[in-house]
């Protein structure tokens, strides 16, 4: 997956289109990430005086389909990403400019 976690990215397609965020979690099994402040849900949320929780209804974000993001690069905007090597090390590479995306390195 060419998507990392504190990534910036575009939302491309769905009701959320044209929004950018940063990636908080990706999950690999299901091909989804969660972006902050994108595919905003409503959760009814039940009291626990334990945890010192109040109940209501709480938005959050939910899982969006890592085919409906762009990686956004920071001199051209959403880009596709490609890979070289550099040394032992595999690092990701904007399409369009082909300057090396910031991330953590593989």
């Amino acid at each position: 997956m060419n998507i990392q976690r504190n990534d910036t990215v575009q939302v491309i397609a769905g009701r959320d289109k044209g929004k950018q965020g940063r990636v908080l979690r990706v999950i690999k099994d299901t091909d989804r990430v969660l972006v902050e402040h994108v595919m905003m849900v409503k959760k009814n949320i039940r009291p626990n005086p334990q945890k010192n929780i109040k109940g209501g209804i709480a938005e959050q974000e939910a899982p969006i389909a890592v085919s409906n993001i762009m990686l956004v690069c920071p001199s051209c905007g959403p880009v596709r990403v490609g890979y070289k090597a550099d040394g032992d090390v595999k690092v990701r590479i904007c399409r369009k400019c082909g300057n090396n995306i910031a991330g953590k390195k593989k």
